[in-house]
């Protein structure tokens, strides 16, 4: 068992501290809300309705899509796209989803490689690609989700000025759904920018997202193997 936990200790270590966060963002939303409530006479709104309301599911899920969205287009970028130096991207010149040889497929297959990585056809074609898949799905489900617990608390917001309900199809093209977004999608973007040139010049050591220390910066930490 505690060899287990050690061999995820990353994956055991974020889904933590993903699990802790989450659980301090409600804590503290629900927290603000009522602090909102009391200053309009309302009365204080419990905990569990509020981690069920559209509120914190809209704040929850535009940061999720934003999330994903990122690591599709990383994922995706890095096909065929390179950065000389840095340990994030291929060699130049390597651009692009490589042979079958490279790949160890179909033929080219080791022992133990997942097995439909051994077969060809549809199954292979979706095992090959089935990361940048699942990511494009968790995105566009937290898309949707932000989409329409977000009209919910616009129409709330619209009910208590008077205003017309908007449909679905209004609220996606309105300014406040994109500005929800896009606030979002430039910081991740930014971020993987920047992770991408630091990683050229910058070390950490012992870290697989760093370059060994002592490797040149036009070097990737892959040619330096």
């Amino acid at each position: 068992m505690q060899r287990r936990i050690r061999d995820a200790g990353l994956s055991i270590a974020f889904l933590a501290i993903f699990f802790l966060a989450l659980v301090g963002q409600s804590i503290a939303g629900h927290a603000y809300l009522n602090e909102q409530q009391a200053q309009h006479g309302l009365p204080s709104v419990p905990y569990l309705e509020f981690v069920t309301s559209s509120d914190f599911i809209v704040d929850v899920a535009e940061n999720w899509q934003s999330e994903f969205l990122e690591f599709f287009l990383f994922i995706l970028a890095t096909i065929w796209l390179v950065q000389r130096g840095s340990p994030e991207s291929k060699q130049p010149g390597d651009g692009g989803i490589g042979s079958d040889a490279d790949q160890f497929v179909k033929d080219h297959a080791r022992p133990d490689s997942p097995r439909w990585a051994k077969v060809r056809g549809v199954r292979l074609w979706v095992f090959s690609n089935s990361l940048l898949l699942v990511m494009g799905a968790v995105f566009l489900l937290s898309w949707l989700a932000q989409s329409i617990a977000g009209r919910v608390v616009a129409n709330e917001e619209n009910a208590q000025h008077g205003n017309v309900p908007m449909t679905w199809l209004e609220y996606v093209v309105s300014p406040d759904f994109w500005n929800r977004s896009l606030q979002n999608w430039q910081s991740e973007f930014l971020a993987v920018g920047a992770m991408v040139v630091f990683s050229i010049y910058l070390r950490q050591r012992g870290s697989s997202e760093s370059k060994p220390v002592g490797t040149p910066h036009h070097t990737s930490s892959e040619e330096s193997a």
